[in-house]
């Protein structure tokens, strides 16, 4: 039986796609517009690309080049699809969601209306977020749809690049709030730590509920003074 990877191995692979898109980001900001080394570099930074050639490496130096068939490594390949699937489909259940409710109206209605009884465009979107995790249970649906919910709206604010990050604060904030017996994330811990829902719910809900309320008193403080 072949030994296992090293952990720098393993740590090197992951660690691509992070570099590959870091640089990208850098290179966006502090290299001029037009020049091949800026357009290699964003080009390689692509999530979809820098992603790809994560997984190729895996392929070689994980599967290839220690011996393992190419008939396996598809199956593997296939089993890891599954819940990638599932995954994604959470999360175009969520974007389509959301661009349902912005261009039917109900977005900019929703948004309007809690900017008419006063509320900042933070708090609403806190609220939406919170609502629709409450709700359905998901976190990523919560985040994709509240965007597609306040999107017009921060678009039009003419709001500042620190006002835009606390608002996307808020929204991951109220994306994790109260979570319950409909998120999968509940049972996952449950289970894992072998204990009953009530037990769950007086600690890991807890716990989520009060990262989320802090997260957004953060946030909120921090938008006072920017």
């Amino acid at each position: 039986m072949a030994a296992p990877p090293s952990v720098a191995l393993i740590s090197s692979i992951i660690a691509v796609p992070l570099v590959l898109i870091l640089a990208a980001t850098v290179a966006g900001v502090t290299l001029p517009e037009g020049t091949v080394l800026r357009d290699v570099l964003v080009l390689l930074g692509t999530p979809a690309i820098a992603l790809t050639l994560s997984v190729l490496l895996a392929l070689y130096l994980l599967g290839i080049r220690r011996g393992t068939s190419m008939a396996e490594l598809g199956r593997i390949s296939g089993e890891s699809l599954r819940p990638v699937g599932m995954i994604l489909l959470v999360v175009g259940a969520g974007a389509f969601f959301g661009k349902v409710l912005q261009t039917t109206g109900v977005g900019d209605a929703l948004a309007g209306s809690m900017t008419a009884i006063g509320l900042p465009v933070i708090a609403s979107a806190y609220l939406i977020s919170a609502a629709l995790r409450i709700a359905q249970g998901s976190a990523t649906v919560a985040i994709v749809t509240t965007a597609g919910i306040i999107g017009p709206t921060v678009a039009a604010g003419g709001y500042s690049q620190p006002q835009l990050a606390l608002i996307v604060v808020a929204v991951s904030a109220g994306s994790i709030i109260a979570s319950h017996v409909n998120d999968g994330g509940f049972w996952i811990v449950a289970k894992y730590f072998n204990m009953t829902v009530k037990q769950t719910l007086m600690t890991w809900t807890v716990l989520e509920t009060i990262l989320s309320v802090v997260g957004f008193a953060a946030a909120a403080l921090v938008w006072a003074v920017v």
